[in-house]
């Protein structure tokens, strides 16, 4: 047989997946697993959410709909980010996506050519990597300072003559820091400077705790350059919906479409009226949704450092990142085979000595899990 491809070859799995699978496989064997391992909301999609989209199928909006969207939702985003993250923003200016990840790969493609530099801020989600690879492009990797989770001058450094795009994931997964104005200024003025890119990753936006979210395409003149990719999973817990949206220039907008026609076609038609519906609807359910997950952040943070864990500053998304000061993949695996609790090892990450650990689960779940590691242990 002739081999098989060497660009999909030399990616890695995700480790976010295999893990969560791997729960999962053990939950099948009868094992009670507390799964911490996975960015999912554990609330239900609010239902007038729900009752849009039953609507729309039941109104026979089952066929194909305009690649990029359907116009309402099209309108919908580009009402939202003009109202809300203070830059304008057309109808054209939107595409609708499966899933964020899905605006994340079209993007790459659309602005990447084989050998140019994307530099990541680490630790950085799991598919940033992956997606610069599939599109040609070399990953260049940043550490941010350890202690504040922010950017210094030392960004600088990275950039060269082939760097093309630089990615911003604020709030962060897996760490759920919050960076400040000067981080953003920083890339920005980085950015302008060298005529390089960006990719804003704002899908966890709606959930920030005493701080101020910023849209880096609000900085100066970056909303020229900037790819703002934003979703519905998060804030609407609407995971299972697969849709995502990225807002960017015009012209990048029609390059992503032509990946998107090529490939997934459009987004789920029917679907989309319950996003309609999200953005439009009342917003009181997502601020619920976020005083719980802020319930619950401050409870598992405060017990992680009260037996000897330190974290990350959890400043948004629902994510504790603990430095376990030790090896992360033989600890988590020992809080999986022994306490059957399921984190993600920070090394997925390039952040080898920490462990992310979801809090987007109930606080009976969350107390449990939290005996078992206290246990088991692992330093």
């Amino acid at each position: 047989m002739r081999p098989l491809s060497e660009k999909v070859a030399a990616i890695a799995p995700s480790a976010t997946i295999e893990i969560s699978n791997k729960a999962k496989k053990m939950e099948r064997e009868g094992i009670d697993v507390i799964s911490l391992s996975i960015g999912e909301p554990d609330f239900d999609t609010p239902q007038h959410i729900k009752d849009a989209c039953i609507s729309a199928l039941e109104r026979g909006e089952t066929h194909y709909a305009p690649s990029n969207g359907i116009p309402e939702l099209l309108s919908a985003i580009s009402g939202k980010i003009t109202r809300e993250n203070g830059f304008s923003c057309r109808p054209e200016q939107v595409i609708v996506t499966c899933g964020a990840k899905d605006a994340i790969y079209e993007g790459m493609e659309a602005v990447v050519n084989p050998g140019d530099e994307v530099i990541l801020l680490t630790p950085a989600w799991v598919s940033y990597e992956p997606c610069v690879q599939i599109a040609g492009g070399k990953v260049v990797k940043h550490p941010v300072n350890e202690k504040t989770f922010q950017l210094d001058d030392s960004l600088t450094e990275r950039i060269t003559a082939k760097t093309k795009m630089i990615v911003v994931n604020s709030p962060s997964n897996p760490s759920g820091a919050v960076f400040d104005r000067a981080s953003f200024q920083l890339v920005a003025d980085l950015c302008q400077d060298h005529d390089i890119y960006a990719m804003s990753d704002e899908i966890y936006e709606k959930l920030v705790y005493g701080k101020e979210h910023i849209s880096l395409a609000s900085i100066g003149t970056m909303a020229e350059r900037t790819i703002t990719i934003n979703g519905f999973s998060k804030a609407y817990a609407m995971t299972g919906w697969r849709l995502g949206y990225a807002v960017a220039p015009a012209p990048i907008i029609r390059e992503m479409s032509k990946v998107q026609q090529h490939s997934v076609s459009q987004a789920p038609t029917f679907p989309m009226w319950g996003a309609v519906a999200a953005l439009n609807g009342d917003q009181s359910c997502v601020e619920e949704m976020r005083q719980e997950f802020d319930r619950r952040r401050r409870y598992i943070i405060a017990d992680l450092n009260r037996i000897g864990y330190p974290t990350a500053p959890a400043d948004g998304a629902f994510y504790a990142f603990i430095n376990v000061k030790g090896d992360d993949m033989a600890i988590s695996t020992r809080w999986l085979e022994e306490g059957h609790v399921a984190v993600t090892p920070g090394s997925a990450f390039d952040a080898p000595g920490w462990i992310r650990l979801s809090y987007a689960t109930s606080m009976e779940k969350l107390k449990d899990a939290m005996g078992r590691i206290r246990q088991v242990g692992g330093k």
